[in-house]
């Protein structure tokens, strides 16, 4: 089975549909943090829905055009990243990454995310990998600052959520840019 070692106990590993109750465990203890910013966490909320939420990224994965992998902190899901919108022709790739209270603070999803995109540009061939955030997830653009990414803009009430619209800021890293990195800033 595949698995990276992040250290202090913590893994990189596939999350899969014949996971969902542990994916739905670990979305009951992260919803309050995760629900305002992915909007698939208000979808999984019972075992079908979190099934079908990994089954989504599982046909992303099988079509090659994207992947979702959990972060295990003492084989207990705390938290994962994910690559979806990739566009094999033209190069691109969107990331994100979600974390439960009991992961933070130790450089979790910044050392996940830099294994996905060193994944994405070295095997996948993608040119550019995005990350996009609501302006006020301030968590979520500081991983993108110390991915070394660069804030390109933001686009303004672009994404509705529970009735109101955001803005979404665009971070990106270019295969150019990423070249020879080996570790989390």
């Amino acid at each position: 089975m595949f698995k990276v070692d992040l250290g202090e106990g913590a893994e990189l590993r596939p999350l899969e549909p014949w996971q969902a109750e542990e994916f739905l465990a670990h979305m009951n203890r992260a919803r309050a943090t995760v629900d305002p910013w992915i909007p698939w966490a208000s979808r999984s909320t019972d075992l079908q829905t979190a099934r079908e939420t990994l089954q989504r990224y599982a046909d992303l994965q099988a079509r090659g055009e994207g992947r979702i992998l959990g972060i295990w902190l003492a084989d207990v899901l705390v938290g994962g990243t994910m690559a979806f919108n990739l566009d094999p022709q033209a190069g691109v790739c969107e990331i994100g990454c979600w974390l439960e209270p009991a992961g933070t603070g130790r450089g979790l999803i910044t050392q996940a995310s830099t294994h996905l995109i060193d994944w994405l540009i070295t095997e996948r061939g993608v040119h550019r990998v995005e990350w996009h955030c609501r302006p006020d997830n301030v968590a979520s653009s500081n991983v993108a600052r110390r991915l070394g990414m660069t804030h390109e803009g933001t686009l303004r009430a672009n994404f509705p959520w529970q009735g109101v619209r955001h803005d979404s800021e665009i971070w990106a890293v270019l295969a150019p840019e990423w070249s020879g990195r080996k570790e989390p800033e």
